[in-house]
């Protein structure tokens, strides 16, 4: 049975859970509304766009983002969790201001890039503390109901789009991606630093106050097993010894993954509409594709728990290759939109069941930097996408081989995680584990 103790424990599981849902929501849509706006982009004269050009210009936010999720995992350890994750609200907030003021394309893609410099800091934070404050036996769950907050935004983005795209145009569309400024008194008061890191950095009376403030004990440094000092964390820890080949195999199939969340939101849209489907219709396929991605992570997130995080990726990748690839034969709308859930769910859920997987198997010392590695090697497949897409679009072939390109990541990706380390148990603290069981 729970004592009173551990239920009180439990309120800042949901508080951390549902802030970096939150911000994650805005993180979405500041990604995704780039997708929602092509269209639009591509028909302002002022600017005189070509596909390949929407492309490189969409590939901007994930070079920025590349970069911030490398220097993320570098000093998250260095300077905490909280401060990585509300430096990056701030930063993202400001430039996507800029993209809606950009005087011109050259701007525009300058803020685009600063955005995703901003972006790339606050997921693997958001991942990291999330893990940190859940039961163990929740981690996966919370993980994905807090990372199914960009595929919220998503949703948002479309849903703004068909409404407000076309009286307004894309330049209100970038200004809303601003609102998180309004949301920094609230997280500056609420979100928590990491505990494990203000006592491994010896901040043991911030750590005491900050235990004391959400009713949880303080997390005690983890020694080795054999009385030795404990593990050391950062890069260096993570890219040596036993960790290696996990950490190197978690990034290429980010890098997978990531190439079809980012290729499919930005072009999903404008394959449609070369497909003969009006605007608004382009857009609701958009809206379907994150829906199927925030059900399905919400479905099969918990799985991972219970049965292990292999095979709900293995199955991830897997929905999503053979969607994809199912999607050049089919005609019927209802059957259209379906698959299109399913690939979304593959896709953009795979991605999300990845960080989880990273986050559950690398012991908590590490975790932060291993998901900021995952997430910074994984960006070049970020960049990829637009351009892929891109190129897809301006080679002129057909609809049917759009779906089929795309369908080809899903099942390297799949063929990847099969090479993944099976259930794997991160150690936690034993004083944390005390606070949440």
């Amino acid at each position: 049975m729970r004592s009173t103790s551990t239920r009180i424990a439990r309120r800042p599981e949901f508080l951390v859970t549902g802030l970096c849902f939150a911000v994650i929501v805005f993180d979405g849509y500041d990604l995704i509304v780039y997708g929602a706006t092509v269209p639009a982009l591509l028909q302002y004269k002022d600017w005189g766009l070509t596909p390949v050009q929407a492309g490189v210009i969409g590939s901007y936010a994930l070079i920025g983002m590349l970069v911030g999720a490398l220097i993320a995992g570098a000093v998250t350890d260095v300077v905490g969790r909280r401060k990585v994750m509300l430096t990056g609200v701030g930063w993202f907030s400001a430039a996507m201001m800029g993209c809606a003021l950009a005087p011109d394309a050259t701007w525009f893609g300058a803020f685009r890039l600063l955005a995703g410099i901003g972006l790339g800091g606050v997921m693997p934070t958001a991942v990291a503390l999330t893990a940190e404050y859940s039961d163990p036996d929740r981690r996966s769950r919370n993980n994905a109901l807090m990372f199914s907050g960009y595929a919220v935004g998503g949703i948002l983005a479309a849903v703004l789009a068909m409404a407000l795209l076309p009286e307004l145009g894309f330049r209100f569309m970038y200004a809303i991606g601003a609102v998180p400024l309004l949301m920094l008194p609230l997280l500056l008061r609420y979100v928590p630093e990491s505990l494990v890191f203000l006592v491994a950095k010896g901040r043991h009376e911030q750590a005491a106050r900050t235990a004391a403030r959400l009713g949880v004990p303080v997390p005690e440094a983890a020694p080795a097993a054999d009385g030795a000092p404990r593990r050391k964390s950062g890069p260096t820890a993570l890219l040596a010894g036993r960790h290696l080949v996990p950490a190197l195999l978690f990034a290429l199939t980010s890098f997978f993954g990531l190439l079809l969340v980012y290729g499919l939101n930005t072009w999903l849209p404008q394959i449609m509409r070369s497909a003969g489907y009006p605007l608004s219709s382009s857009l609701l396929f958009l809206l379907v594709m994150n829906l199927g991605a925030v059900i399905g992570s919400v479905l099969f997130g918990p799985l991972g728990d219970r049965y292990g995080m292999k095979p709900v990726t293995l199955l991830s990748f897997l929905a999503a290759a053979v969607s994809m690839a199912l999607l050049s034969v089919a005609t019927a709308a209802p059957l259209m939109y379906l698959l299109v859930a399913v690939a979304g769910f593959g896709t953009i859920g795979a991605q999300i069941m990845v960080l989880g997987y990273v986050a559950m198997h690398f012991p908590v010392e590490i975790r932060a930097t291993a998901l900021g590695w995952t997430l910074g090697i994984g960006r070049f497949g970020a960049v990829a996408g637009p351009l892929f897409g891109g190129f897809l679009l301006s080679s002129g072939v057909s609809t049917d081989w759009n779906f089929y390109a795309f369908a080809l990541p899903a099942a390297l990706a799949t063929a990847v995680v099969l090479l993944l380390p099976g259930r794997a148990a991160a150690p936690v603290p034993a004083q944390m584990e005390v606070s949440t069981t």
